[in-house]
């Protein structure tokens, strides 16, 4: 697949912002943001910026999709876990650094569309999930990493059982949209290890039953 000139500006502009990681940065030249954002924003689609998405959702700005990518650190061998699939932009990037991608969309209308987002441009390592992401997704843990794509106020209990030991979590926790920090857990033999990394604005991790519409 031939990048654009967005595309190649793009990814000149996360160079800038510190993002460095060479398999990330190809995983971005390579997925087509615009086939995961609504047609009336296509002309945007490498803006580096958010978007609204259908469900009162949006699709995270390029520069946070690869931050915390890169500092998930997946290797090709893992199978990873999202939390908040919205179109499916951010499982489109992890598919091309893992062996595959379970990922939790809450809402139906959003998980066709994630669907349908990755088969139209070829992945075929990611299994689209209706449920709860407080519960995550027990059939296939532990993961070798996590990523939650909405905030939460405290880490998800469910989701630090279902993260192997040695391996790590990235999500943005914060009581308010205000106090939202993006956060790397590392679970390890003698407990989990956390820290804040870049303050962020993210919708909600929200609990209980999902939408099927």
């Amino acid at each position: 697949m031939s990048s654009s000139l967005e595309q190649i500006n793009l990814i000149m502009q996360l160079r800038k912002h510190g993002i460095h990681d060479t398999r990330v940065l190809r995983a971005m030249e390579l997925v087509p943001r615009e086939e995961f954002v609504a047609q009336a924003f296509r002309d945007q689609a490498y803006a580096d910026a958010a978007l609204p998405i259908a469900c009162g959702q949006t699709i995270s700005q390029p520069y946070i999709v690869a931050y915390m990518t890169e500092k998930l650190g997946v290797g090709r061998d893992d199978i990873v876990l999202e939390i908040g699939t919205g179109t499916g932009y951010q499982s489109a990037i992890l598919s091309q650094l893992c062996r595959h991608v379970y990922t939790i969309e809450r809402y139906k209308e959003l998980q066709k569309s994630a669907s349908a987002n990755l088969a139209r441009i070829g992945v075929t390592n990611v299994t689209t999930i209706i449920g709860d992401g407080w519960i995550g997704w027990p059939p296939k843990a532990p993961y070798d990493a996590i990523i939650v794509t909405a905030a939460a106020p405290e880490p998800p209990g469910a989701l630090l059982e279902q993260l192997k030991t040695g391996g790590r979590m990235i999500l943005p926790l914060g009581e308010t949209r205000e106090t939202q920090f993006i956060t790397q857990i590392d679970k390890t033999e003698d407990g989990l290890e956390q820290k804040e990394l870049l303050p962020v604005r993210f919708v909600p991790l929200v609990k209980g039953r999902v939408k099927r519409r």
